[in-house]
């Protein structure tokens, strides 16, 4: 891909804004990105004058933004089958199956959704942050299935990213989950910050200090132990209207009904009181089902939902 350009002139209302920000909003490149190529000299001004990304725009200035041609990426490109749901020039949005990473990482450098991507996708990438890559905008852990989308340039990029830092209105996240127990009341918002666990640092936890966190959630079904009355498991939609780590899972555990198969922060349901699936079942029962966000380059909201993951299907069809 070759080098782009864009030449801005700063407008009246854009005075005194910071150069990092000013360029953000008046280019399809992100802040962070405008950043690294100002600290690789690839932003001029007239006229001249010292600057940085602290350095105030003022009004009739002109700047020049080089962007080099998008370098190639370190993982290796593998065909690795995709269930997309949809994809233009500029994103695509896909159903990610159980028991897929999304970036390599120390003991999982290939077979990754970033290595599918970018064998897929090919040359319609055109460089996020200068580099030839899938730009994965929100993360679904290893174990959890369903709907993720995908920026491939970085207009798109910063479009999404804005999208789901500041929760706008366009943005629903919806997941479904097998849950352990029933909710009372069976729908509401839980409204507890999350950090940290104070005592296991590779945990998330409900903390006084943590950041805000909110879940809305509603119960679609319960299931009732033929052999204990009281003994209920639920699937639950969960709707997040935050995105911290684990949020939904800390949550649920939060109001006493941890998702099934979540060896964090769940637990075993009492031995004998269901059917064998239940305790052999090798994941979080947790499945991203939909989502909605304004496209970021289009201007149009678009909406997707992914089936329930089949093991999940299977799983819900024992309980009946």
């Amino acid at each position: 891909m070759n080098e782009k350009y864009y030449e801005i002139v700063v407008e009246e209302h854009h005075h005194d804004l910071r150069l990092d920000k000013f360029l953000s909003l008046t280019t399809p490149l992100s802040r962070t990105r405008i950043q690294d190529l100002l600290k690789n000299n690839a932003i001029r001004v007239e006229p001249l004058k010292p600057f940085d990304a602290n350095t105030k725009a003022k009004t009739n200035e002109r700047y020049f933004v080089t962007v080099p041609a998008a370098t190639e990426a370190d993982p290796q490109p593998q065909d690795i089958p995709l269930d997309v749901l949809f994809e233009d020039e500029h994103l695509l949005v896909l159903n990610k199956p159980t028991d897929f990473v999304v970036h390599p990482a120390p003991g999982h450098y290939d077979g990754t959704l970033v290595n599918a991507l970018l064998h897929h996708c090919g040359t319609s990438l055109s460089g996020i942050g200068g580099v030839k890559r899938p730009g994965i905008i929100h993360r679904l852990d290893k174990d959890t299935s369903g709907i993720l989308v995908v920026a491939k340039t970085d207009a798109a990029h910063h479009g999404l990213s804005q999208q789901f830092h500041d929760r706008e209105e366009q943005l629903t996240k919806i997941y479904w989950a097998i849950v352990l127990g029933r909710p009372y009341p069976t729908s509401g918002m839980i409204d507890a910050p999350i950090g940290r666990h104070p005592k296991d640092r590779q945990k998330m936890a409900v903390i006084p200090n943590g950041k805000s966190a909110q879940t809305s959630y509603k119960v679609l079904k319960v299931f009732t132990s033929s052999k204990d009355p009281q003994s209920q498991i639920s699937l639950v939609e969960c709707q997040l209207h935050t995105g911290r780590t684990h949020q939904i899972r800390v949550h649920l555990q939060h109001i006493g009904i941890p998702v099934i198969g979540d060896e964090v922060y769940g637990k075993k349901p009492k031995k004998g009181l269901w059917p064998e699936d239940i305790y052999v079942f090798p994941r979080q029962a947790l499945h991203a089902y939909s989502l909605s966000f304004m496209h970021p380059v289009l201007l149009k909201q678009l909406s997707f939902q992914a089936p329930l993951a089949s093991d999940m299907e299977q799983l819900l069809e024992a309980f009946t």
